[in-house]
């Protein structure tokens, strides 16, 4: 059973794009709240809104704090997921364009989001920045992203190596490779949300239409967090049956284990179905 929790407009309306999909989907139970105060209601349950086994989706700081929160209650959650980020590394091949492109795309997410920028070539890096000034004045949400670039970092670096070594260290939600041998850094990444290989793959992509799911670790959560997958909503329970013959096979293993951990009534278990 899945119940959907969406804040509603100042009308008292969910979004039909939201109400659509959740047909899609198969939910049939829409409550018309949204941040901490829908995570609690689903933790503790209310009069309306029953309590949950587990919380999934993104959000901004306080829906992070109250997920958090809420696995103290004995809901699981998805991940932190909370503000939006997106780290770029450029090359000389990066289109400055399509990278200022992508680092307001997340920048108008919210004034929390942060957005960092990391190129070897100062060309680059002065034309990016340029196009970022240039682009967010025709943003509806350009105060927004205004105040996201406040918060967000250009870096020029020396090589490329270094890039992918701060990205590792950052852990980025989004990561997006905007460079020509993309392939051979590929190996390199061991810490990011989801991943952008090349010029025209724009994080927008994801979020959309490539196939990923855009719920994905920030706060450097990348480093010990997976993105949501089919795999999240799946709770897997393991059966086992040992014939006689399979605990004799066994049995000199789990004895061992079991007295080097100092547990000698499991040791026991077995020894005594041994004898019989």
């Amino acid at each position: 059973e899945i119940i959907l929790c969406t804040p509603p407009d100042k009308s008292g309306a969910v979004n039909p794009a939201i109400l659509y999909t959740a047909k899609l989907c198969g939910i049939s139970k829409i409550f018309k709240t949204g941040g901490a105060q829908a995570i609690a209601a689903m933790t503790l349950g209310t009069e309306s809104i029953p309590q949950v086994y587990k919380i999934f989706g993104p959000g901004n700081q306080f829906v992070v704090a109250a997920k958090e929160y809420a696995q103290q209650f004995g809901v699981a959650i998805d991940m932190p997921a909370g503000p939006s980020e997106v780290l770029v590394i450029a090359d000389e091949q990066a289109v400055p364009e399509f990278c200022a492109a992508d680092l307001l795309s997340q920048a108008e997410h919210g004034s929390d989001s942060q957005v960092i920028f990391l190129t070897t070539n100062l060309k680059v890096f002065n034309e990016t920045i340029r196009a970022v000034e240039q682009q967010v004045k025709d943003l509806p949400r350009n105060e927004m992203a205004g105040k996201s670039l406040e918060n967000s970092c250009f870096i020029l670096l020396n090589s490329l190596e270094e890039a992918v070594e701060f990205s590792n260290l950052y852990a980025p939600e989004h990561l997006i490779l905007a460079m020509d041998e993309f392939e051979k850094y590929i190996p390199k990444i061991q810490n990011a949300g989801s991943v952008f290989l090349g010029n025209y793959s724009c994080e927008s992509a994801g979020d959309y239409a490539s196939g990923t799911n855009h719920t994905l670790p920030t706060n450097a959560y990348a480093k010990n967090y997976s993105g949501v997958s089919l795999d999240s909503f799946v709770k897997k329970i393991t059966f086992q049956h040992l014939s006689k013959k399979g605990l004799q096979n066994l049995g000199k293993t789990i004895k061992i284990m079991a007295e080097a951990e100092g547990l000698l009534a499991h040791k026991n278990a077995v020894s005594i179905r041994l004898k019989r």
